[in-house]
C-alpha cells in the first residue's frame, strides 16, 4: 500500500511528498489497523489573507474495511498542519484499535446479570421471562387524575374538567379569541359532539369534529355482550 499524496488548488513539492512518507508511517499504522486499503493526504492552501495563520490545510483519508477515519488540520505552513493532522489520526486509531480489542475481550454477560450492568434495563425472573409491574418490589405506584404511575413514570403537569354548554361555531371562536388562546375545545350545539376551533395562518381558523364510531360504540355497550335473552 502506497500513500497518495495530492494538491487541491496549489502545487505539491517533491521534499513535502518525502517528509509525508516519514511522518506517517506504514508499519505503525498498520500495527493498529491491519485491514488498511488505502491512505491519502490532500493538501490545500486558503488565499484568504486574513487567515494567513491557517492558510495551510492537510487532510488525511484512511479507508479499510472498517469505518472511515479523517483527520485535518490548518497552520501557517503545511508541514505544521501535517503534525497536527498527524497526531489527530494516531489518537482516533489508538481509539477504535482499543475499542475493538475490549470488543473481543468483553464477556457476554447472562440475561440475569443484565439488569446489574445495563442501567434501566428490563428486571428478568428465575425463568429469563421479564417481570411484569405487579412482580417488582419497592416500586412505588401512584395515582394522578385518571392515570396511574409506577415510580417516577411522566410528569403530568396539570389535568383540568370544565363543564360546557353546547355552542354554536361562532360562539367558539368568540370564546377563543376572548381568552386569547390559539385553540377552543367546545361542546357543538348541532351534533352533541366535542368540537376544537383553532387559529391557523393569520386570520385563517380550522375546527376539528369529533363523532362516535357507532360500530365501536355498540361492541362496547353492555347490551352488546347479553346474550341471555329476555
Amino acid at each position: 500500500m502506497d500513500i497518495v499524496v495530492k494538491g487541491r488548488k496549489t502545487e505539491v513539492p517533491e521534499r513535502f511528498r518525502k517528509h509525508v512518507a516519514e511522518k506517517l508511517k506504514l508499519e505503525k499504522i498498520q500495527k493498529l489497523d491491519g485491514k488498511v486499503i488505502s491512505l491519502d493526504v490532500e493538501v490545500s492552501k486558503e488565499p484568504n489573507p486574513r487567515q494567513a495563520d491557517r492558510c495551510d490545510r492537510v487532510e488525511i483519508t484512511l479507508r479499510s474495511r472498517g469505518p472511515v477515519i479523517r483527520a485535518e488540520a490548518a497552520a501557517s505552513d503545511p508541514y505544521a498542519a501535517l503534525d497536527l493532522a498527524a497526531e489527530k489520526l494516531d489518537a482516533r486509531l489508538r481509539k477504535e484499535h482499543d475499542k475493538r480489542h475490549t470488543r473481543r475481550g468483553a464477556r457476554r454477560l447472562t440475561a440475569a446479570e443484565v439488569a446489574d450492568h445495563v442501567p434501566d434495563a428490563a428486571t428478568l425472573n428465575g425463568d429469563g421471562r421479564p417481570v411484569h409491574d405487579d412482580e417488582s418490589d419497592g416500586v412505588p405506584t401512584k395515582k394522578i387524575g385518571s392515570l396511574e404511575i409506577q415510580g417516577e413514570g411522566p410528569l403530568v403537569v396539570r389535568e383540568k374538567t370544565h363543564v360546557a354548554s353546547p355552542m354554536t361555531l361562532d360562539q367558539a371562536l368568540y370564546e377563543m379569541e376572548l381568552v386569547g388562546h390559539d385553540f377552543y375545545l367546545f361542546v357543538d350545539s348541532e351534533t352533541k359532539e366535542p368540537s376544537v376551533v383553532y387559529r391557523r395562518h393569520a386570520y385563517d381558523y380550522g375546527v376539528i369534529h369529533l363523532s362516535t364510531d357507532p360500530m365501536v360504540a355498540q361492541a362496547h355497550s353492555p347490551a352488546a355482550g347479553d346474550t341471555t335473552g329476555s
